[in-house]
């Protein structure tokens, strides 16, 4: 009997799609944020990406993500995102099987009451 294992490759899309999920159940996010890299894809291709505000850099088993977010007026931004990084932590693992190494939050902006 010989040992196969399975490479089971998961898309950058796939992962940005179950980040942005994870982030935006997060209480005190109001909304993602576009950030360079989706500026720069939006206008060079023509079309916006699924996962907006997201950055996913994979390298062996293990990924790193960008979250570009705007915070709602009167929460804690290191409490929105500490509760972003364990969300999305938990999600990737839980759905892919791989290790999250870094979670980056990048506040772009607050969001008041009055702004919607």
């Amino acid at each position: 009997m010989t040992d196969e294992r399975e490479i089971i490759e998961v898309s950058d899309e796939v992962i940005a799609v179950l980040a942005v999920n994870a982030t935006l159940k997060t209480d005190g996010v109001a909304c993602m944020a576009g950030g360079i890299y989706n500026a720069l894809s939006k206008n060079l291709l023509g079309k916006e990406l699924v996962g907006k505000g997201i950055k996913v850099a994979q390298y062996e088993g293990s990924v790193e993500i960008d979250v570009n977010i705007i915070v709602k007026y009167g929460h804690k931004i290191p409490s929105v995102a500490w509760d972003i990084q364990e969300n999305v932590k938990k999600e990737i693992n839980t759905m892919t099987g791989l290790r999250v190494a870094a979670v980056n939050i990048h506040v772009q902006g607050v969001e008041h009451d009055d702004q919607k």
